[in-house]
């Protein structure tokens, strides 16, 4: 273990309860983000984020003399220093372990998570020699997951005793309480405000990056050797902590790890509960996403479908079919209740016909399609005749969709009013998708009830010849977008791949094998593709700065791992899943599987990468389509290692 704060507090864990709560930090003990906390609350599963508790001060007593464990960035200095002490450090995705060595003596602490609760446990283990003494302090916050906190005269934290050191904590008159138990230990109850602890990564993305919080006392507790104390923090009543001994257990280290199964059981991190619906769905990211219908039909592909969880794809799927609406799933479901449901996307739709076609070939469920079907045709007959955002059909039988002032595509960024990459007209991906989704349909129409859809079937082949006529560059690649017989964009970007990874092609092999050489040429790095070439004057090298800097790097060059899987499917795709073919793309994962084991988050793959020289993870520490788009590969049932 190095001991460095600037390194340690660069490494992050995060432990998620399957609710849309969560805990995290860096392995250095202090915060470094306004989302990091020992207990952010999810009230409103997966939603209405609360950060309680903000962490634990501790403190090793040793012989009267005291050793901080903890680490804070304070203006002009790191107090305590308690990063020093750390010898050894393992996350995974259940629990996170710190072994501190502090003269010839040391301590374990666990931090995990009970699934289904709002709960956080915190666990010690004396492996000295010798009895020590062990000091907490909690410092609490009672604020939004996307806000700050300070000082203020209203927040008294009202502190209520329901037995010995069992308390029921209250921010303010009104706020949803915080229970804390202790099994062991003197606590005295003590109100002291702790100011401006620094976040960096707020400070590096241009937020303020300031906070208060509040100690609301101290425990002191007496550890004999091996003797092992727990704290609990909860939103639940907690029963008798020696009842609950359960929620945690020390055990050996894991040794000789899988890169696929660990990455399936990073991915469990992603499925939650939806209250709203009662059904499951997909955080698209941690820490700061909620449940995106584009990215959740992206990543439930590797993440249920592939990984055989039949039941739980099914119940995401029909999340989002409940929420169809004028032929369009949502773009996201809102953080708050009272909030809309947003549908500003063209492709969150489509992808859903890919996602079906992924499930019925793992899971030749065709009950579930046939009570579907007519869901689909609807889908398909608003895509013809016109829906939200100018979405349609042109004579040509391509897909057209944008307004002025929206963002529709996955390339979506959007500063105020000005849309970055607005993309208005017949995106390259969009087409691919449209064509899927009519020949996805003619698939099951022909499969399950034995019938052509003789109309459906014209549009798939009107759309294919229409496509490579329009979209085919005398350069041998795709334009990105079009308007038939008046604009070209043709940027080389990275969406013209799914012409190739997706299920239906409409183009021959030798295009297909012209598209992914270009991408290859062009886009592709050890972590993902760029999504705009180096030599166009709008790629931004450098995904850095406020709002308005990273957000117009967003798209133009910035490197996202979850295209890594669209292109090693094309490339297995078109090399026929070949023993060679699998062994060069697993190869390929060499710098992803350092960065998913010892870089940014443990046990996670980012959103994104510099575009110029990729190297440390940006945006969310942990991102679904990133890891559900390579298990999609890996989990290939012609896949050969």
């Amino acid at each position: 273990m190095q001991n460095n704060f600037e390194t340690l507090s660069n490494k992050e864990y995060l432990l998620t309860n399957g609710i849309g709560g969560y805990c995290s930090a860096s392995v250095s003990g202090a915060n470094t983000r306004r989302y990091h906390g020992l207990l952010v609350a999810a009230f409103n599963p997966p939603t209405e984020r609360l950060v309680l508790v903000s962490k634990l001060e501790e403190t090793l007593v040793i012989n009267r003399e005291s050793f901080e464990l903890s680490s804070n960035q304070y203006p002009d200095k790191i107090h305590p220093q308690g990063y020093s002490f750390i010898q050894n450090f393992v996350a995974e995705t259940d629990k996170a372990t710190w072994l501190y060595t502090v003269n010839g003596c040391q301590i374990q602490k666990t931090i995990s998570v009970v699934q289904g609760q709002n709960t956080v446990v915190v666990t010690y283990q004396n492996l000295s020699a010798q009895s020590v003494e062990l000091q907490l302090m909690p410092l609490l916050v009672y604020r939004d997951y996307h806000a700050m906190f300070f000082e203020q005269e209203k927040f008294d934290f009202y502190t209520e005793e329901i037995a010995n050191n069992y308390l029921k904590i209250y921010a303010e008159y009104g706020a949803k309480p915080v229970y804390m138990q202790l099994d062991k230990g003197d606590w005295k109850t003590s109100h002291n405000w702790y100011k401006r602890f620094q976040y960096k990564q707020e400070e590096a993305r241009g937020f303020n990056f300031e906070e208060d919080a509040i100690s609301i006392g101290k425990a002191d507790i007496e550890l004999a050797v091996n003797e092992i104390v727990q704290i609990i923090f909860s939103t639940n009543e907690i029963e008798d902590i020696s009842n609950n001994t359960s929620l945690f257990k020390i055990e050996d280290n894991k040794t000789n790890r899988h890169f696929i199964d660990d990455l399936i059981t990073s991915s469990r991190q992603f499925i939650v509960h939806r209250k709203s619906t009662n059904g499951s769905t997909v955080i698209a990211g941690y820490h700061w996403f909620t449940d995106w219908g584009r990215d959740t039909m992206i990543a439930l592909r590797g993440i249920s479908i592939a990984t055989g969880n039949e039941e739980e794809a099914r119940s995401i799927l029909q999340t989002f079919f409940d929420t169809l609406s004028e032929g369009m799933l949502p773009n996201r479901f809102p953080d708050y209740a009272n909030d809309t449901v947003e549908y500003n996307t063209i492709d969150a739709t489509l992808w859903l016909f890919v996602a079906l076609y992924d499930y019925h070939e793992k899971f030749t469920n065709n009950n579930f399609i046939t009570s579907i079907l007519p869901q689909l045709k609807s889908i398909i007959n608003w895509h013809i005749k016109g829906t939200r955002f100018n979405i349609h059909t042109t004579e040509e039988g391509l897909l057209y969709g944008g307004e002025i002032g929206y963002q529709l595509t996955w390339m979506d960024a959007r500063i105020g009013d000005f849309v970055v990459t607005p993309r208005i007209g017949c995106p390259v991906e969009i087409n691919v998708l449209w064509y899927n989704a009519l020949c996805i349909y003619n698939y099951f129409s022909t499969t399950i009830s034995g019938k052509e859809d003789a109309a459906i079937a014209q549009l798939s082949t009107n759309c294919k010849a229409a496509f490579v006529q329009y979209f085919w560059n005398k350069n041998d690649y795709l334009n990105d977008v079009i308007i038939p017989n008046s604009y070209v964009d043709a940027s080389i970007r990275p969406n013209q791949i799914y012409a190739v990874s997706l299920p239906f092609s409409p183009l021959n092999i030798q295009q297909q094998t012209s598209v992914l050489n270009c991408v290859e040429t062009n886009l592709l790095t050890a972590f993902g593709l760029r999504t705009l070439n180096k030599e166009n004057p709008d790629f931004k090298p450098i995904y850095q700065g406020d709002a308005w800097h990273r957000d117009n790097a967003y798209h133009q060059g910035t490197v996202w791992p979850f295209l890594w899987g669209e292109w090693a499917m094309a490339f297995l795709k078109l090399n026929k899943f070949s023993e060679t073919a699998c062994k060069k793309i697993w190869e390929h994962t060499t710098e992803l599987q350092n960065h998913f084991y010892n870089e940014g988050c443990a046990f996670a793959i980012a959103e994104i990468f510099d575009g110029l020289k990729p190297n440390t993870g940006k945006g969310c520490v942990q991102q679904a389509w990133s890891v559900g788009n390579m298990l999609n590969v890996f989990l290939n049932k012609d896949w050969k290692l």
